[in-house]
């Protein structure tokens, strides 16, 4: 039996899905809310479903007893101002959960983020201890790091699996709004306006348009999740992207050929509220990752795009 939280979000569901296709039997612990993320759980075997705190308390009395949990519950919303929330439910949630799965000997992987590295000055570097020094953007980031310090400081690290994501897009991500990758959101500007709007460069070091992301398909990431899952020797924090960052000129480009159409890209400037912090480059060093045997194959930007655009966001019924 697995556990995976936060299954009916984006990661999670594609997560679940692999798992069904495995023969896995697995246990949804989430808040379906009312965004509609419960679709994301249609055509799935799912054994139970409970609250993140009924999570704890059936682990804490042994009425629970999965062989791995997949922790991917979090506020996700990056721009959340509220740092009280974010730290009791990313920071200390996942410090209780680790306890009681350390305590259970049960496998755990968790979500981390790339944006613990901040403005990336200090690199992307997941083979150095940088946990101590980093400088986080805002108090998502700053929760997400505050964990992983304290999974190094406790040493956890060395018996669990933290997997810093970098810009994931695919299907099921229709929920998340504002929040929802750079993918969709130039997808339905192409499909009303026929155009897509970019960021114009602020930075003269950058083309307009060639901001750099690391963008990586989440059907990858959830075959690395797995990997991480069948191979419990293997333990520590990692980054999980591509390795590759692309242009948003690049994801542009890529979303006008899986529609067949010519590009017709318009930039505008940068909101002068988020030029301070806005980033221009973003890279995952992935050579711990690959280091330790993990040989799953990522698309590439192309065709991520196009396999996103015309199996799920040109259907009806675009999720997984």
């Amino acid at each position: 039996m697995i556990v995976v939280t936060g299954a009916a979000g984006f990661i999670g569901s594609v997560i679940v899905k692999l798992l069904n296709d495995r023969g896995e039997d697995v246990v949804i612990a989430d808040c379906l809310g009312s965004e509609g993320k419960y679709r994301n759980l249609r055509r799935r075997r799912i054994s139970r479903i409970v609250t993140p705190e009924r999570l704890l308390s059936d682990l804490e009395t042994g009425s629970l007893r999965p062989t791995a949990i997949i922790h991917m519950g979090a506020i996700t919303d990056t721009s959340e101002p509220n740092a009280d929330l974010l730290l009791e439910q990313n920071t200390q949630y996942t410090e209780r959960l680790t306890r009681l799965a350390l305590g259970k000997e049960i496998r755990l992987i968790y979500a981390s983020s790339a944006s613990v590295y901040g403005d990336g000055d200090l690199g992307f570097s997941d083979t150095n201890d940088l946990t101590s020094v980093l400088c986080p953007l805002n108090p998502y980031a700053f929760s997400k790091w505050l964990f992983d310090a304290t999974a190094i400081r406790m040493g956890w690290d060395k018996e669990i699996v933290g997997l810093r994501f970098f810009n994931v897009y695919g299907p099921n991500e229709y929920h998340k709004g504002s929040m929802a990758s750079v993918v969709w959101h130039a997808y339905n500007q192409l499909k009303n306006t026929d155009s897509i709007q970019l960021f114009k460069s602020h930075n003269p070091e950058y083309a307009d348009g060639e901001q750099k992301r690391d963008f990586i398909y989440v059907d990858d990431v959830a075959r690395v999740v797995l990997w991480f899952l069948y191979h419990p020797e293997v333990n520590g924090i990692f980054n999980l992207g591509t390795g590759k960052a692309r242009s948003y000129k690049d994801v542009a480009e890529a979303l006008f050929y899986a529609v067949e159409r010519k590009p017709n890209i318009e930039y505008i400037p940068t909101p002068e509220s988020i030029r301070p912090s806005y980033q221009y480059f973003t890279e995952a060093d992935i050579s711990k990752l690959k280091s330790v045997g993990c040989d799953v194959p990522f698309h590439n930007l192309e065709d991520g795009v196009e396999d996103y655009v015309r199996n799920y966001l040109a259907k009806t019924n675009n999720y997984l």
